[in-house]
């Protein structure tokens, strides 16, 4: 089998995220957001939602803060989640298309004493639902921000993800896609994913002109 012939049949491998506490980048823009995570005893009514844009580490705060296990897909919710502690996390809550089923479990968390944690990406209140005791109570869910990612964290956490992937990227093309990448996190999520697949299939580096190439890709989309 030729090299070309290996590079067109290359393909990544798939990537299962690894919530782990030390891999979390603490930074000022999600300071508010783990201080409340912090003295859940004192949320209002036990309620807490979790806002940010996609990327911004809501789902690994959910898993750190709930457990792996108590963690619940808001686009799935059909019904109660099975869980066994007294915290309890959905993840996409505001994609939720089961109005009753949401609605059920927030008066269920009420009435067991459970701590439930929300996360979406605009505020519970804006949230378009059709059943008025839903609207209600999610106008009532007090809200945290995460704000919009620093340039530290940004830098922090383009290195991490090139090493999750094994990826050896010099610090000058880093700062290259930091300068032309969308400032967010879901970008350097895309580019790091991208240029994975493209180093793989052309079974070279990471090069300048390949950064180029992805971050005005990412950019145009």
């Amino acid at each position: 089998m030729t090299a070309t012939h290996m590079r067109q049949l290359a393909l990544p491998f798939a990537r299962t995220p690894d919530y782990r506490a030390d891999d979390f980048i603490a930074a000022a823009s999600n300071a508010e957001a783990r201080a409340w995570l912090a003295r859940a005893e004192s949320w209002p009514d036990g309620r807490l939602a979790l806002v940010g844009a996609a990327g911004c580490g809501k789902t690994h705060l959910l898993t750190l803060w709930a457990g792996p296990g108590e963690v619940a897909a808001g686009p799935f919710l059909r019904d109660l989640p099975v869980f066994s502690g007294p915290r309890l996390a959905l993840d996409d809550a505001d994609s939720c298309a089961d109005e009753a089923a949401l609605l059920h479990l927030l008066n269920h968390a009420r009435e067991s004493g459970v701590r439930l944690l929300l996360a979406g990406r605009t505020p519970p209140a804006r949230w378009r639902v059709a059943l008025p005791d839903l609207a209600s109570r999610l106008r009532a869910v007090t809200t945290v921000m995460i704000g919009a990612a620093e340039d530290d964290l940004l830098a922090a956490l383009l290195a991490r993800l090139f090493a999750e992937r094994q990826l050896r990227v010099s610090a000058a093309v880093q700062d290259f896609l930091l300068a032309r990448l969308p400032r967010t996190p879901a970008a350097l999520r895309e580019a790091a994913a991208r240029l994975d697949r493209r180093a793989l299939a052309l079974g070279g580096r990471i090069t300048r002109a390949l950064a180029a190439e992805v971050a005005a890709e990412i950019a145009e989309d």
